[in-house]
């Protein structure tokens, strides 16, 4: 017998059987035992998906970046693949394996919200009615729901406060905390994925209620379809994508031909709902690819982690070049680029990219030319660019005595889309962004990234400037070399 066995033996509160006791201990085991049908051995990514819950928990998911094990987990599968249900069980083995686990659950609305907590209540508080039935007291006897806790939704095991709360997202949390967040698929539809209101009011819910109920050292858990760049995956990957851990697994591997799960999702019917729906819905849903992602213009981007030097190790280019697109309209945004330029290539050096009115984006702009020793700048003098540039150039010699940069205004008359998609392979293959530009410049990051090649966007001034930069960088000479 293994050594780990021998606790087995040790039960205190007299469980023999061994079945039990190594659920325990697993929770994949845990899993089996309460329905065999559904989590079977032949379906590995339900196996891989309780081990990887279950190392969270233990802190055995380790992050390969910090070394540090993962505290927050991000779950993406297709639909009726048991990813709540998974969740159900493992709320239960988690206030099994100790009753002072506090769990806070967040799904789309308080109906759904009941329901899940329900699942997880009853199946704590079931009577054995078949002897072949193996219920949650035969592993844990001991764990029990507090008499006179009548609420589906805010109930305690005996001995304890609170043990769970359950709402819907935007709902009140207060005078609890939890060890444990989880939140089940926040999204109800596509249109509520591209409703911008729905998203920003969940992303501020989750950052001013949810993050203040997690306790120092508490887990989160976000399962969800992956709708939207825009959805709280999104933004999540977009502010901190090194902290979460994403079990991610498509209905269809397209390389191996190969279905998920064939009795869930038989690839017959796979491709016959296909047929049935776009290919930006079905890749959202069945894929986890965002419905943004799918037709986006730049399909990669090249970074550099330190900047080009010259022969005696010091950072240098043959100039630095700076395009400004100023806002147009009131929902139009200013972007101004500024890069380093070698060798016909460019290196994202700063971005100022703000909605603010120009009495805030005049002074920004001449100090990004000034701090970054721009030598060239371009200003589009359409609906007002010229008198930005003026006044640009004047705040350069009244604030910072500074006549360096050549700024040149000049009226952009060429079909923005039409620039825009043909200056696109130039920036994928030779415009180096910073390692972190993603945090640096997320709004510039995000507008980047979901820009689509055909449709509607929302803004395409990141696209624009960027366009401006990439026909510097191909149609002007090259200066004479300055280091940066």
């Amino acid at each position: 017998m293994a050594v780990q066995d021998l606790e087995y033996l040790l039960a205190p509160d007299g469980v023999t059987d061994e079945r039990f006791l190594r659920a325990r201990n697993s929770f994949w085991e845990y899993c089996k035992l309460r329905n065999p049908k559904f989590f079977r051995n032949d379906r590995k990514y339900l196996k891989e998906l309780a081990n990887c819950l279950q190392d969270l928990y233990e802190g055995n998911l380790i992050n390969p970046t910090t070394g540090e094990p993962y505290k927050k987990m991000m779950m993406n599968l297709p639909p009726r693949h048991g990813k709540s249900y998974t969740l159900t069980l493992y709320c239960q083995w988690l206030l099994g394996k100790s009753n002072t686990n506090r769990i806070i659950s967040v799904s789309y609305n308080e109906t759904l919200a009941g329901r899940f907590a329900r699942n997880v209540r009853d199946d704590i508080d079931a009577t054995k009615l078949d002897s072949k039935l193996v219920i949650f007291s035969d592993i844990f006897p001991t764990t029990h729901i507090k008499q006179g806790d009548a609420s589906a939704q805010l109930w305690s095991l005996e001995g304890q406060f609170f043990n769970y709360l359950a709402t819907g997202f935007g709902g009140t949390i207060t005078g609890v905390g939890c060890s444990i967040g989880i939140i089940d698929d926040p999204v109800k539809n596509d249109k509520e994925a591209f409703n911008d209101r729905i998203l920003d009011e969940q992303w501020a819910w989750y950052c001013d209620t949810f993050l203040s109920r997690i306790e120092e050292g508490g887990l989160q858990i976000v399962n969800m379809t992956r709708w939207s760049t825009k959805d709280l995956c999104g933004r999540l990957l977009q502010n901190d994508a090194g902290e979460w851990y994403i079990f991610c697994r498509p209905a269809y591997d397209e390389a191996s031909g190969n279905m998920l799960c064939e009795e869930l999702l038989s690839k017959k019917n796979y491709f016959r709902r296909r047929t049935l729906t776009s290919d930006a819905i079905a890749d959202a849903n069945y894929q986890q690819k965002p419905i943004d992602v799918k037709g986006k213009l730049y399909s990669t981007f090249a970074t550099y982690s330190e900047l080009p030097r010259k022969a005696d190790g010091t950072p240098g280019f043959e100039r630095i070049i700076s395009y400004t697109d100023t806002a147009d309209t009131g929902s139009d945004k200013l972007c101004s680029v500024v890069v380093g330029q070698l060798a016909g290539q460019g290196y994202v050096l700063d971005v100022v990219y703000t909605d603010e009115p120009m009495e805030t984006t005049e002074p920004l702009v001449a100090a990004q030319l000034h701090d970054n020793h721009v030598d060239v700048a371009k200003i589009e003098s359409n609906n007002g660019g010229r008198g930005f540039a003026r006044s640009v150039e004047r705040i350069l010699w009244e604030q910072y005595a500074d006549r360096t940069v050549a700024i040149e205004w000049f009226h952009q008359s060429e079909n923005k889309q039409a620039r825009i998609l043909s200056g696109a392979s130039y920036v994928m293959r030779n415009l180096y962004y910073p390692e972190n530009w993603d945090r640096r410049w997320p709004e510039y990051y995000r507008d980047m990234n979901t820009y689509q090649r055909s449709g509607k966007n929302a803004h395409d001034d990141a696209p624009d400037a960027t366009t401006g930069i990439v026909e510097m960088l191909q149609g002007d000479g090259q200066g004479e070399f300055i280091v940066y």
